[in-house]
C-alpha cells in the first residue's frame, strides 16, 4: 500500500494514475474526498483527513509501506500555509511513517529549498528535508523547478480567454519550468527503483523561459496577440509586506513574483538526464498544445 498526501493536485493526480497503471494499491489522504472522485478505482482508497492533524495522519499511514508527500500550502488560506502544511504537515507525515510500517518516504520538495530563502515555502521544505534525512526511514527527495502547468494557467489561460494577461514584474528573468507529468515519472521511478533510495534528485524542464516568453508561446500557437500588463516590482514588494495581515495568500504571491523576477531561476536539467533522456521532457509549447490549443 502506498499513501499519497496531496494526491488530488496536478502532480498527485498524475502520480496516482501512473502507480495504479502499474498495479500498485494507493491510498489518498485528502481533506475533501469529493476532490478525489476523478481518481476512484479498484486500486484506490480515499480517506478523509488533514495533514495538520497528527492523529488523522497516523490513521491514514497505518499499513502503508511507502508514503509520498506531494502537499504544499503556498496558496492556502486561513490556517493552511507553508508553516502549517509544508512544515508541520510534513513533520506529521514523517512521524507517522516512523511509527507505522512505512519503510520508504518520497518527499516532493522544491528546487532551491534553503534555510535562508526569502520565501517561507522554500524554508519549510528545507526543514522537512532535514527532518526526513534524520529519520530512520529510507528516503528519496525530489526537487522540481516551477511547474509549467501552474504558470501556463496563470499567464496563458487568461490570454486565451480574455485577450489579456498580467505579468509579475518585468517578466524578462529566465525561469526553468518543468511539467508535472515529468515530475510524476520520477515519483513513479522512486517507488519502483531502489537506486533512488537516499537520493536527492533535482528535476527541471528542457527550457529556461521568461514570463514574457511564456505569453509569446501562447500567442504564437493560438495565432492571436493579447494585451500584457505588468505589475511593477516596487508595488509587489510593498504588497508582500502590507498585505500580510490582511491577505497572507496575496502577500505570498506578491513575494513569489518578486523572487521569480529578480533571482536566478534557471536550471541545468542534465542531472535528471541520468534517469530519462532529456529529449523526452515536456517543453512549454508541447504543454500548451496538449492542454489548450491542440496539435
Amino acid at each position: 500500500m502506498i499513501l499519497i498526501a496531496g494526491g488530488t493536485g496536478r502532480l498527485g493526480t498524475q502520480v496516482v494514475r501512473l502507480l495504479t497503471a502499474r498495479g500498485f494499491e494507493v491510498r489518498i489522504l485528502t481533506r475533501d474526498p469529493a476532490r478525489a472522485r476523478h481518481l476512484e478505482g479498484d486500486l484506490v482508497e480515499i480517506v478523509q483527513g488533514d495533514v495538520r492533524d497528527p492523529r488523522a495522519v497516523e490513521q491514514a499511514a497505518a499499513g502503508a509501506q511507502t508514503i509520498i508527500s506531494a502537499i504544499h500550502g503556498f496558496a492556502g488560506t486561513g490556517g493552511y500555509n507553508p508553516r502549517t502544511v509544508d512544515g508541520q504537515g510534513n513533520s506529521n507525515l514523517i512521524q507517522a511513517a516512523q511509527t507505522g510500517a512505512a519503510e520508504h518516504f518520497i518527499f516532493i520538495s522544491v528546487q532551491g529549498a534553503a534555510p535562508d530563502h526569502p520565501m517561507e515555502l522554500f524554508r519549510a521544505k528545507y526543514l522537512a528535508e532535514q527532518e526526513l534525512k534524520a529519520s530512520r526511514l529510507v528516503w528519496t527527495i525530489i526537487r522540481p523547478t516551477a511547474y509549467m502547468e501552474t504558470w501556463a494557467a496563470l499567464i496563458g489561460e487568461p490570454l486565451l480567454k480574455t485577450g489579456r494577461t498580467r505579468i509579475f514584474g518585468r517578466g524578462d528573468n529566465p525561469i526553468n519550468f518543468v511539467s508535472v507529468y515529468d515530475v510524476a515519472r520520477f515519483v513513479e521511478l522512486a517507488v519502483s527503483d531502489p537506486a533512488l533510495h537516499g537520493e536527492l534528485v533535482e528535476v527541471g524542464g528542457p527550457e529556461n523561459l521568461s514570463m514574457n516568453q511564456v505569453a509569446q508561446i501562447f500567442e504564437a500557437l493560438a495565432g492571436k496577440v493579447g494585451k500584457k500588463s505588468h505589475v511593477p516590482l516596487p508595488m509587489m514588494r510593498m504588497m508582500s509586506v502590507l498585505m500580510r495581515p490582511l491577505n497572507p495568500t496575496l502577500a505570498r504571491q506578491a513575494q513569489a513574483g518578486v523572487v521569480m523576477d529578480t533571482r536566478d531561476m534557471s536550471f541545468d536539467p542534465s542531472e535528471a538526464g541520468r534517469f530519462y533522456p532529456l529529449s523526452s521532457f515536456t517543453c512549454m509549447a508541447d504543454a500548451v498544445k496538449r492542454d489548450y490549443v491542440g496539435p
